[in-house]
């Protein structure tokens, strides 16, 4: 799997990527978060989620690899810090860790998980949604088909770790964790504009070696080959996201 070269523009991603935290709040009534606890918000983005936990009376941390998302998180006065997620520095510093739409861009999530294991406290919890096996398969088609045309491997520069279940509950009880849910279900997912608008908010790992012309011809014919499957009557974009989620603590 290639190293991520995505870069995250935060008004770029509020225009066409809000619907992820505002799908993602149903995590907060799942980590059930209390006053006075300390939380990490894994992935924090700009900050959107990160913010309705502060307002709920807890210490709350956010971290994220982009800069340009931590300072717009900073902006709404959060303690929000730039960190890989693969790179945890905390030590039992955490009742809860909660993550929503990040681990799927850190990898193989055992580095990501043994770093969660040592930033929370005994017994901590983790609440996490991230993408799960056939995550946007559609797309990834299309995309692996039409960069192959271009001469490029699309797997050599997909930043993505969509697992399965069973993938997910063995990495989980590796680091020491008990399950309490996990499920992988479909939810499709209107954009709130173009596929192209999409692709560029989130495959710029794919994009970003080609020529702008390259790379607009390449969203062109993507939106080509998908638009039977992935765009209504109405003309609105629904995309085949599937999510994986689950709950866990440290035994």
């Amino acid at each position: 799997m290639a190293a991520s070269t995505q870069h995250w523009d935060p008004e770029r991603y509020a225009r066409n990527a809000r619907f992820v935290a505002d799908l993602g709040s149903p995590l907060i009534d799942l980590l059930d978060p209390q006053p006075g606890e300390r939380i990490l918000d894994l992935g924090c983005g700009d900050g959107a989620l990160t913010e309705i936990l502060a307002a709920r009376g807890v210490s709350v941390v956010g971290v994220d690899a982009s800069s340009d998302q931590i300072a717009a998180a900073r902006k709404r006065g959060l303690d929000a810090r730039v960190m890989d997620g693969r790179k945890l520095t905390f030590t039992q510093d955490f009742d809860a860790i909660i993550s929503n739409a990040a681990l799927h861009w850190m990898g193989p999530s055992a580095p990501v998980l043994d770093g969660i294991t040592r930033a929370l406290k005994p017994h901590g919890r983790l609440v996490v949604e991230m993408g799960g096996h056939g995550n946007v398969a559609t797309i990834v088609d299309a995309l692996t088909s039409v960069l192959a045309h271009h001469g490029m491997n699309a797997e050599a520069h997909n930043p993505w770790f969509f697992p399965n279940e069973a993938t997910m509950e063995n990495l989980l009880h590796h680091a020491g964790f008990h399950i309490d849910q996990l499920t992988l279900f479909k939810r499709p997912t209107v954009l709130p504009g173009t596929l192209s608008a999409w692709l560029d908010t989130f495959a710029e790992s794919f994009l970003g070696a080609l020529s702008q012309i390259d790379a607009d011809e390449v969203k062109d014919q993507i939106a080509d080959r998908v638009k039977s499957q992935l765009c209504d009557s109405q003309g609105r974009w629904i995309v085949d996201y599937v999510r994986l989620r689950f709950v866990a603590h440290l035994m």
